[in-house]
C-alpha cells in the first residue's frame, strides 16, 4: 500500500514538474507550485500578462480519464484557496483570475484546459 502511494506521489510531481514546463513555454510565469492553505491546495499558480491562472494538474494513464479525476469539491478547494492566495498577494488583486486545468497523459502531451469554471 506505501509503495503504491509513494508511486503515485511521485507521478503526480513529474505531472506538475511537466506541466510547469509546458505553461512556461507557452509565455506563463510561475508564481507558485504546490501553495498550501489550510482551504486547500493548489498544485500551480501561473501569470501570463493580466491573467493569474490557478491551474489543477491530473495525471492518469490516458488524458480521458485525467479530465474526469477532477471533482466539484476539489474546484470547490482550489477556488477559495485561490481567492486566500490573491488576498495575501494584492498585486494580483486587479488581474482576471482563471481556474485551468492541464491533464497529462502516459506518452502524450499535456493538454491545458482553460478556465474550467467561472471564478
Amino acid at each position: 500500500m506505501q509503495a503504491e502511494r509513494q508511486k503515485r506521489e511521485k507521478q503526480g510531481r513529474r505531472a506538475e514538474d511537466i506541466a510547469a514546463i509546458y505553461l512556461r513555454l507557452k509565455g506563463y510565469r510561475i508564481l507558485e507550485k504546490r501553495y498550501r492553505t489550510p482551504l486547500g491546495e493548489i498544485d500551480l499558480i501561473a501569470a501570463k500578462n493580466d491573467v493569474i491562472a490557478f491551474v489543477e494538474v491530473k495525471y492518469r494513464k490516458t488524458l480521458e480519464d485525467a479530465q474526469w479525476a477532477i471533482t466539484p469539491r476539489q474546484v470547490e478547494r482550489i477556488l477559495q484557496a485561490g481567492e486566500l492566495f490573491i488576498a495575501r498577494n494584492s498585486t494580483y488583486m486587479n488581474c482576471d483570475r482563471r481556474l485551468d486545468a492541464i491533464y497529462v497523459g502516459a506518452g502524450g502531451l499535456p493538454v491545458h484546459q482553460k478556465q474550467i469554471v467561472d471564478f
